[in-house]
């Protein structure tokens, strides 16, 4: 089956179509600041998101949720006529940065919806926040309870406390918004760029580069296709966004990329139209648990384990728990209870899952059959390394 599809006929076809339930929109830094030479804050972008949203809202009946960037440049802008700024300020300069300007993004933000009859709230997450199951579900709770009351959620990354998201370079909030879209069971997720979609290689460099209409699944030839990010304000790119497509089409959520200064696009995605790059998701949506797994990759001890073709194709065909007989390999450090990679021979994430023992442990009873575990470790959580209920297939 391929997994992209050019054909524009084809787009009508297999795009979905009106009448999204829950739709998440993110708003990154080059939609946002693009388009100023100050780096501050477009106040017409903010206005244009204002009114589509509030259209779908009013028209459509759609609940919406913005996730955006934007808090540094704003208060890069409101200290551009005081002091110089640095092109690319340090860490500590952004998070005072991002102190500055994270009142003044909500204070636009909120009297924009305001004018278009719509309440909002600020919420302020770091990916930590969401690593930890109860406060995954405390955040879902308030998230869908606002939603449930008409307001509008606006979220940000806490810049001002997540140094380690902010890194070299601006944190763009591509995969918070694909959590974000996972955590209230979301229909559709917007990434809103400064680019017009997927492109088979980098457009500015190849003038034989042709935009994808519709990704059927997020592999390694998608993948291949993101190319290297350039800009130096922006921490996102495309890598970053096909990270979150695979996240969210996995969770059985639809995705699109599009230009974000389009007029709107938002409306024209939301209603099933062509334009940009449509990522379709899995057929069924997973259960909360599993998308909380999928949500946590990458945040607590980082870790893989490497199973033989064998474990891979039960695991496909069967949908059974991993035991140690068809672990080849640990890679990496994780603890009980983390959320670890499993991986085919040649190092392609089949699934993920929590896992039983922990890395050293695993690496002991790795080819054992189960009956061993206890005589080998002196202890036993089960006869899985990762158990069924709480395995992901990717």
């Amino acid at each position: 089956m391929s997994t992209v599809r050019n054909n524009p006929g084809y787009a009508s076809a297999s795009r979905g179509q009106a009448g999204y339930r829950r739709i998440v929109v993110k708003a990154g830094t080059n939609v946002l600041a693009g388009g100023r030479t100050d780096g501050g804050v477009d106040t017409d972008v903010m206005a244009s998101l204002a009114d589509q949203m509030s259209l779908l809202a009013a028209v459509d009946g759609t609940q919406t949720l913005l996730v955006t960037s934007g808090a540094i440049a704003a208060g890069r802008q409101a200290l551009a006529e005081r002091i110089a700024v640095p092109a690319i300020p340090d860490i500590p300069t952004r998070q005072v940065l991002a102190a500055l300007g994270q009142s003044r993004l909500m204070s636009a933000y909120a009297g924009l919806f305001e004018q278009r009859g719509i309440v909002v709230s600020q919420v302020l997450l770091t990916i930590k926040d969401m690593a930890q199951r109860q406060s995954y579900l405390n955040i879902r709770n308030t998230l869908l309870s606002l939603l449930d009351l008409g307001v509008l959620p606006i979220v940000n990354e806490n810049d001002v406390v997540a140094a380690d998201e902010i890194g070299e370079v601006f944190g763009d909030n591509d995969r918070l918004s694909s959590l974000i879209a996972t955590l209230i069971d979301a229909d559709l997720l917007v990434i809103l760029s400064d680019v017009d979609g997927l492109y088979t290689s980098d457009p500015k460099s190849d003038p034989t580069a042709t935009r994808i209409d519709t990704v059927d699944f997020v592999d390694d030839r998608v993948i291949a296709m993101a190319g290297e990010h350039r800009n130096a304000w922006a921490r996102g790119g495309m890598p970053t966004k096909l990270d979150a497509a695979r996240l969210v089409t996995t969770s059985g959520i639809a995705m699109s990329i599009c230009r974000g200064r389009d007029p709107d696009v938002v409306v024209k995605v939301a209603r099933g139209e062509p334009v940009g790059t449509y990522f379709r998701p899995a057929s069924s949506k997973l259960e909360a648990r599993k998308r909380w797994m999928l949500s946590c990759l990458g945040d607590s001890g980082w870790g893989e384990v490497v199973v033989d073709q064998g474990a891979v194709s039960a695991l496909r065909r069967n949908s059974v728990s991993l035991l140690p007989a068809g672990v080849r390999r640990v890679v990496g450090g994780f603890e009980r209870g983390d959320i670890i990679y499993i991986s085919d021979p040649d190092g392609n994430h089949v699934a993920c899952g929590m896992a039983n023992y922990p890395a050293g442990d695993v690496a002991r009873i790795q080819g054992m059959r189960s009956d061993r575990i206890v005589d080998t470790l002196g202890y036993h959580y089960g006869q899985e390394v990762v158990h069924r209920n709480n395995l992901v297939l990717l």
